[in-house]
């Protein structure tokens, strides 16, 4: 019996409007869809190559085109965990063999993982702009039950986190630093953060810098990002942190993504289900995950300028389960 193909394309995302972190800015997602196919049964997947995780689109299309020329590496998730270590390549195709495979045996991604799908409420994420700006932007989403507010950016920070406050007032707030604050400074971000009511912070130090968080008590809980991909950092991340963000590009795919998951669970450590700008097609595996999760940040197809035809259903920041048409 021969191997299903495996073939890679790339994609370019426009952006609604100019999407700005800590480490800079960007205007359209940059990913890449996998495809497995048989001939007449096709497993698809996306991933999204991130440069801080030293990954780019043709790093990981040279790891895909490898791949496809050596079917026997994939033929199942098993091989494919020998043959690729954890990012976004590796994500791409243990994502599209899971569809393959539920769309070969008629039998949803989401039973073979024990996984009963319903709507959830996603985070939804506002960029680094002025104060002003970021004012409007929280206004015009103040309905939304959850914002994420990304800073790290310059000493505007806890202006910024002051404005949102004020355009949202009632929404429960996440601050993603993604790496963008000093240790000498942790005493000042987190009383701004306690003062406007913020549930979670993620990431406010360098990955390199952890050990200084485990010399800092925060009232309010930490989240590992950048510092945790895989179970292999999670007993580091266990004695610094308090949460974890899971992402299927980090993670290498959804099946270390659930391995993750359980053992972060079992050190009692909050779960939240993350996501690089990407479309539907990449935050659909992840829904899975996100069942399971306390928090919830999915919101990769609303910052795009369009979709796939058959996306993911949004009412507002309710996010609905992926339709077959899409994965899984």
């Amino acid at each position: 019996m021969s191997h299903p193909t495996l073939t890679a394309r790339r994609q370019s995302w426009p952006l609604e409007k100019p999407f700005q972190i800590a480490r800079g800015v960007k205007s359209s997602a940059e990913t890449i869809q996998v495809e497995i196919s048989n001939g007449s049964i096709k497993g698809q997947s996306e991933c999204t190559p991130y440069p801080r995780y030293n990954e780019s689109v043709e790093s990981v299309m040279q790891q895909l085109n490898y791949m496809a020329d050596n079917p026997a590496k994939y033929e199942n998730r098993e091989s494919l965990q020998s043959a690729l270590g954890a990012g976004a390549a590796r994500n791409a195709i243990d994502c599209a063999l899971i569809d393959f495979e539920a769309k070969r045996s008629q039998v949803p991604a989401a039973q073979r993982f024990n996984i009963t799908l319903a709507p959830r409420n996603t985070a939804y994420s506002l960029g680094i702009e002025s104060p002003s700006q970021m004012y409007k932007a929280a206004a015009a989403a103040n309905k939304r039950p959850i914002l994420k507010i990304k800073l790290g950016s310059g000493e505007e920070d806890h202006e910024r986190l002051k404005a949102v406050r004020k355009g949202a007032p009632d929404a429960k707030l996440i601050v993603d630093a993604n790496e963008g604050w000093h240790v000498d400074d942790m005493d000042e971000h987190l009383k701004a953060c306690i003062d406007h009511n913020v549930q979670l912070i993620e990431q406010p130090l360098h990955a390199s810098h952890d050990d200084a968080l485990k010399d800092i008590t925060s009232p309010i809980p930490l989240c590992a990002d950048e510092s945790i991909h895989t179970r292999e950092q999670l007993d580091h991340c266990a004695e610094r942190y308090d949460a974890v963000n899971i992402k299927l590009d980090k993670a290498g795919g959804l099946s270390e993504a659930f391995a993750l998951l359980e053992e972060a669970e079992k050190r009692g450590l909050i779960i939240m289900v993350g996501c690089m700008v990407a479309s539907s097609l990449a935050m659909a595996p992840a829904v899975l995950l996100a069942q399971r999760a306390e928090w919830i940040d999915l919101d990769g197809p609303l910052l795009l300028a369009q979709d796939h035809p058959n996306g993911l259903k949004y009412e507002g920041s309710l996010l609905h389960p992926p339709s077959p048409d899409l994965w899984g």
